[in-house]
């Protein structure tokens, strides 16, 4: 794929959003096939590069609203993404629990619960290394 200005505006955003280690660690086990790879540098256009950089949002906004998302459509493996890039955007722990905890009356106590658990996981990952 020619690296259009979007592509290199969503990889800088990705990159920010993610984290040098996260990025390298998904192209090399994620993306690491043909397939993944246009799906990547697809994502990597149209989300990163069109969406997460519109005016309106700043990123640790954009970053709650994909978690809350990904609960409410039981999206789990993005979820742990999402909380990942949420945590480096600036949200405490305490404030996406809470956050994920608000959702139980709307989108219901299982939901919510398997949602807490894949945060729980994150979030003694990211304890782990420091």
């Amino acid at each position: 794929m020619a690296e259009s200005e979007l592509y290199r505006k969503g990889t800088e955003i990705r990159r920010q959003l993610m984290g040098d280690k996260l990025v390298d660690k998904m192209a090399g086990s994620v993306y690491d096939d043909p397939m993944m790879k246009k799906f990547g540098d697809y994502a990597r256009e149209a989300v990163f590069g069109m969406l997460w950089s519109r005016p309106g949002l700043d990123l640790k906004t954009r970053a709650l609203i994909c978690v809350i998302s990904d609960a409410s459509t039981h999206a789990l493996p993005e979820l742990a993404i999402h909380l990942r890039m949420a945590r480096r955007q600036g949200w405490t722990e305490d404030e996406l629990s809470e956050a994920l905890l608000h959702l139980a009356g709307y989108i219901g106590l299982p939901a919510v619960r398997e949602a807490m658990l894949t945060a729980k996981e994150v979030f003694a990952e990211l304890r782990k290394e420091g």
